[in-house]
């Protein structure tokens, strides 16, 4: 006989909630924990074809770190329109926008597929320690 791979259902995902705290870690080793949890990588029944992630909120987004002198890189991007090159520094961006700079960094870190848009609708950023999801209970994550 042949042993069969077993599938999960879609009606059998379990998701939890994660609080991740992300005052005074690096942000590059964040990222990949929470990209390891919104893929569900740390469950046993994990199958790289569907979306078993859990939802994971990111606090003190703006007491995230980077190392060396990442902070004083240019990151180039292009409005698709004639002359349209554009330039930023990752430390504006942090001071401005840091929830948007974490989930930059946490985007890069998932799959490059059609699940990732899926993967970073669970992950909500706040840029002070609260956050109005109390009444999901997340548990704690320890980066």
């Amino acid at each position: 006989m042949f042993q069969r791979t077993y599938t999960m259902k879609k009606s059998e995902i379990q998701r939890d909630w994660w609080v991740v705290d992300a005052a005074g870690k690096p942000a590059g080793r964040l990222a990949s924990r929470v990209a390891r949890l919104l893929q569900g990588k740390h469950k046993p029944t994990y199958t790289p074809h569907m979306d078993m992630g859990d939802h994971v909120i990111i606090v003190n987004a703006e007491k995230a770190v980077f190392t060396g002198k990442k902070l004083d890189e240019v990151i180039y991007y292009h409005t698709m329109h004639p002359g349209g090159l554009r330039a930023y520094t990752r430390r504006k961006m942090m001071t401005e926008k840091p929830e948007k700079m974490l989930r930059r960094v946490v985007s890069l870190m998932l799959p490059k597929n059609k699940l990732r848009a899926r993967m970073l609708k669970r992950l909500r950023i706040f840029r002070g320690p609260e956050h109005p999801h109390a009444a999901q209970q997340p548990k704690p994550y320890e980066v």
